[in-house]
C-alpha cells in the first residue's frame, strides 16, 4: 500500500488497453484514490465504467486544448479533494494519422503545431492547474515518451519532435516547482500493444524485432510501466526529479 492515502489526477485513459489504464490499476493496487478524465463522447462511457472499477466517481470531460475545461476538472477536483492533489499523470499523444504515413520533411504545419500542443504543451497546462494543489504537501507528476524522441523512428515523425519536447519540458518544471517539492518524471516505454500504437505503420514488425533483440528478449506488458508509475508516485522516489526512466527491457542501450 504505497499510496495509501494518495489522491491522482489520471488525463489519457481512452480504453482498457490505455497505458494510463494500466498506470491506474497499479496506483489503485497500492491504495490510491483516483479521478479520471476523458475526451469526446465516444469513449465517456467506456471511462465511466473503467472508473467505477477502480472505486472511482470522479470522471471530468476535458479536451486539453481547451483552457476553460482545463480549468474546470482542477477546480472540480479542488472542491472534491479539499484543495490537495498528490499525482498527477498525464498520458496524452496524438497526430494526425497521415503525419505517420508521409514523409517528415513533408508534415503540414497545422498537423505539427497540433501535435505539439497536445502532446507536448498539454504537460504545462496541466501542471500550472495542478501546482497550487500540490504545494503544500508535494507531489508527483508523471508523464510518458518513448525513444523515438532521441533517436528517429521509422513512421514516428511529428510525434518523434514532441516527444522531445515534452522530454525537454520535464527537465525544466522539475527545476522550477523542486523548490516546492513537486518531483516531474517520464517514463519512456517500449512497444506496447495499445490502440493507438497499433496504427503506426510496421508496429507488428518493430514490436517483433524488439522482441528478439532487447537485452530481456521477451515483450512488455502494461503493467511493467504501471508499476514503475506506481515508484515514482510513491515516496520511494522521493529524491528522484526531472528523470526519464526507461521501461523497454534495455533497448535504449543498443
Amino acid at each position: 500500500m504505497l499510496l495509501e492515502g494518495k489522491r491522482a489526477l489520471i488525463f489519457g485513459v481512452a480504453n482498457k488497453r490505455s497505458i494510463a489504464w494500466a498506470i491506474a490499476q497499479s496506483l489503485r493496487r497500492e491504495g490510491a484514490e483516483l479521478a479520471f478524465t476523458y475526451q469526446g463522447e465516444r469513449v465517456e462511457q467506456g471511462v465511466r465504467e473503467l472508473a467505477a472499477s477502480a472505486g472511482s466517481s470522479l470522471v471530468f470531460p476535458c479536451d486539453v486544448q481547451d483552457d476553460a475545461q482545463i480549468d474546470a476538472v482542477f477546480d472540480q477536483i479542488a472542491r472534491a479533494w479539499n484543495g490537495r492533489l498528490d499525482v498527477l499523470v498525464h498520458s496524452l499523444a496524438y497526430t494526425p494519422h497521415e503525419e505517420l504515413e508521409n514523409r517528415y520533411v513533408d508534415s503540414k504545419r497545422e498537423n505539427w503545431l497540433l501535435t505539439l500542443d497536445i502532446s507536448a504543451y498539454s504537460l504545462v497546462a496541466l501542471t500550472r492547474r495542478a501546482e497550487p494543489l500540490m504545494r503544500e504537501h508535494g507531489g508527483s507528476i508523471i508523464t510518458m515518451t518513448y525513444n523515438g524522441s532521441q533517436r528517429a523512428t521509422p513512421h514516428y515523425n511529428t510525434m518523434g519532435i514532441a516527444k522531445a519536447a515534452l522530454e525537454s519540458s520535464v527537465r525544466y518544471l522539475a527545476a522550477e516547482l523542486g523548490q516546492y517539492n513537486i518531483r516531474v518524471n517520464a517514463i519512456s516505454a517500449g512497444p506496447l500493444r495499445t490502440l493507438a500504437a497499433r496504427s503506426i505503420t510496421g508496429f507488428a514488425e518493430m514490436e517483433e524485432e524488439f522482441r528478439k533483440r532487447n537485452p530481456l528478449r521477451r515483450s512488455l506488458d502494461q503493467s511493467e510501466v504501471g508499476d514503475t508509475a506506481a515508484f515514482l508516485a510513491s515516496d520511494w522516489s522521493r529524491g528522484t526529479t526531472g528523470t526519464i526512466i526507461f521501461v523497454d527491457a534495455g533497448w535504449h542501450i543498443l
